[in-house]
């Protein structure tokens, strides 16, 4: 009743304060009877409504619809209804404004992360897996045995295996002794990976081609160069097994062990060795087991009348699948591995795969009537086997002093020869053409302080490319690069090569302590060497190996400090990127070729930026 009169008198009270009609209107006390008020007045101006046209309060009305009937007759000017109406329309003009600053702090607060990121994470120094270098300290006599790359730590990169005599302390006195040194290096960063000593000298470590399965990780052939053969871990450098000596106490090894098909049926490859009696010019092979490194039965002997560098053995396995250990002393002579298998387990009967003739091999037997069979004879200094394209059958490619000579494997006929004097170095084969036969690159003393470098024509026998070039220094083999493109880059260190190019003056050179440099041959611009690295010290070794992961190639160095005769040098081993060396340090020398076109630099930029490098399938 006390509501009703204020609303009427438009009094206040003291207790309620001001009153409102909409305020009251929303009170659950007289919400009924204010909503059919306003329905038959028409609305209530400035708070008063007339009282003859007040409605009876005891009037039924429906109490759940009274709010929708209150805000459907309530002026449309009527401020209070106007003031809902702006803060239902103010209310979704702020989304599109809430959304955007929710994004945009988003992408300030994502940026801020990946800056704390980039900060708090260390980068590895500056080109580190591009080039690096590692002192070995004192080595006397230098590198024993050619550079071994074998992924050691199972990162996808090949590593480093070198073997050197390193001066140790003997005693507290200071006294120093050499030691025959092992020591694998990471491809990464140069760190050792492990570090062995040797009873002896080595003539060689061979980590691919012997394989005790997958579960035993990757093994390591050395071969000593008295009594010593052992097979070790690669991942460790740990000895898996070692050859008794007593099966060359009459004699010592000759020449690196090579690898034979499995031939005592345990799944596991075998070895042959080849061994030099002390008191009589006769040869021994032993057959080794790749597996517990026993022997396979006693030694064979055979009497050889060649005098020379010693050659093999190596195994040549025809296109028929007979199976023949190529070897000799300056000439070359084969002998069936059936024959040796059988003299060795003292037995008629041998496995399957020895059971295969070359015809045209046996004929050769019939000349001396002998076991041996003679391939080739007179001053031989090197011996490989070249796979010939689309066959199953390699050809044999002999170098001598004055010639170079390819035989055909399956008659052992002549190809071709090529002659060139003071040949002094291996060939180092190469896709240099694009008919997919391989080539070679030779070197040749000149005799005046220069060298010639030669690439020769797989098919034909003929120089495709030649350049003379300065080099004083004790001779090191090329070394090649598969690449996608089906080619080759041919690398090869020299001396400084910009005096010879300019003029050519006959007579010896005085001796030149410049630079030797490293470089790189495309055969793409045959009339551009690439200046990769240059080095002052003495270059005793060097290797290349490919990053699949990354299709790029690494030049892998040992040099020696020049010290007087009674120090050693120290030595040191350097890694150098390809890729990157072409990119960033490399420098083009032009060679005088008026044949051949001005090539542009920008264009061999372009061409080398884009060049990736491959594992080679075919190597001799």
């Amino acid at each position: 009743i006390v509501s009703l009169h204020l609303f009427f008198s438009g009094k206040k009270s003291p207790d309620l304060g001001e009153y409102d009609p909409l305020t009251q209107a929303d009170s659950d006390e007289s919400e009924d009877d204010l909503v059919l008020n306003i329905q038959k007045n028409g609305g209530v101006k400035n708070g008063k409504s007339p009282p003859e046209e007040i409605q009876d309060p005891d009037s039924d009305v429906e109490v759940g619809m009274t709010k929708q009937h209150t805000s459907e007759s309530t002026p449309e000017g009527y401020p209070a209804d106007t003031a809902g109406s702006l803060e239902q329309k103010a209310a979704p003009s702020l989304m599109p404004y809430l959304r955007t600053a929710i994004f945009l702090l988003t992408v300030v607060i994502s940026m801020i992360l990946v800056l704390v990121c980039a900060f708090l994470i260390p980068c590895p120094p500056r080109d580190l897996h591009n080039t690096w270098n590692r002192n070995l300290g004192q080595g006397a006599g230098g590198v024993l045995s050619p550079l071994e790359l074998c992924d050691v730590n199972g990162d996808g990169l090949p590593d480093i295996l070198i073997v050197f005599t390193a001066l140790m302390n003997a005693s507290v006195m200071g006294v120093s002794r050499p030691s025959v040194t092992v020591v694998a290096l990471s491809g990464m960063n140069g760190s050792t990976l492990w570090s062995i000593q040797l009873p002896e000298e080595t003539q060689s470590v061979q980590c691919n081609g012997l394989s005790l399965g997958a579960a035993a990780g990757p093994v390591c052939l050395v071969t000593g160069t008295s009594k010593f053969l052992s097979l070790l871990s690669a991942s460790t450098g740990k000895t898996i097994w070692i050859l008794n000596s007593i099966h060359l106490s009459n004699g010592i090894l000759a020449a690196p062990a090579a690898t034979l098909p499995d031939v005592d049926g345990d799944g596991i490859r075998d070895i042959v060795v080849l061994a030099l009696k002390e008191t009589q010019p006769d040869v021994v092979f032993i057959l080794v087991s790749g597996k517990t490194g026993t022997a396979l039965g006693g030694p064979v002997r055979y009497s050889t009348n060649g005098e020379g560098k010693v050659i093999g053995p190596q195994v040549y396995i025809t296109s028929r699948g007979a199976i023949y250990i190529l070897f000799g002393f300056g000439n070359v002579q084969a002998v069936a591995l059936r024959d040796v298998f059988t003299q060795a387990r003292n037995r008629d009967n041998f496995p399957a795969m020895l059971q295969q003739e070359e015809p045209e091999w046996e004929k050769r037997r019939s000349v001396n009537l002998s076991e041996l069979i003679d391939i080739y004879s007179g001053g031989v200094d090197f011996l490989q086997t070249v796979k010939t394209p689309d066959t199953n059958c390699s050809n044999l490619l002999i170098t001598t002093k004055e010639s170079l000579i390819l035989l055909r494997g399956q008659d052992l006929e002549h190809r071709w020869t090529l002659e060139l004097q003071n040949i002094s170095s291996q060939p180092v084969p190469g896709y240099f053409g694009a008919d997919q036969t391989l080539d070679f690159m030779l070197q040749a003393q000149t005799g005046d302080g220069n060298k010639k470098v030669v690439v020769v024509d797989g098919k034909s026998g003929l120089p495709v490319w030649n350049q003379e070039l300065p080099w004083q220094r004790q001779q090191l083999d090329a070394l090649s690069v598969m690449t996608l493109g089906k080619k080759s880059v041919f690398l090869f260190w020299a001396d400084e090569t910009q005096p010879v190019l300019r003029s050519l003056q006959p007579g010896p050179r005085p001796e030149r302590p410049g630079l030797h440099h490293l470089y790189l041959l495309h055969p793409v611009f045959p009339t551009v060497l690439l200046d990769l690295t240059n080095a002052t010290d003495k270059v005793i070794a060097s290797a290349v190996g490919i990053n699949d992961l990354q299709k790029d190639a690494f030049h892998i160095t040992v040099t020696t400090t020049a010290t007087s005769e009674k120090q050693p040098g120290f030595l040191s081993v350097s890694k150098l990127g390809l890729k990157w060396a072409m990119m960033s340090q490399g420098r083009m020398v032009w060679l005088k070729d008026s044949r051949t076109p001005k090539i542009s630099r920008g264009e061999v930029r372009r061409f080398l930026a884009r060049m990736k490098f491959a594992d080679f399938p075919q190597k001799v």
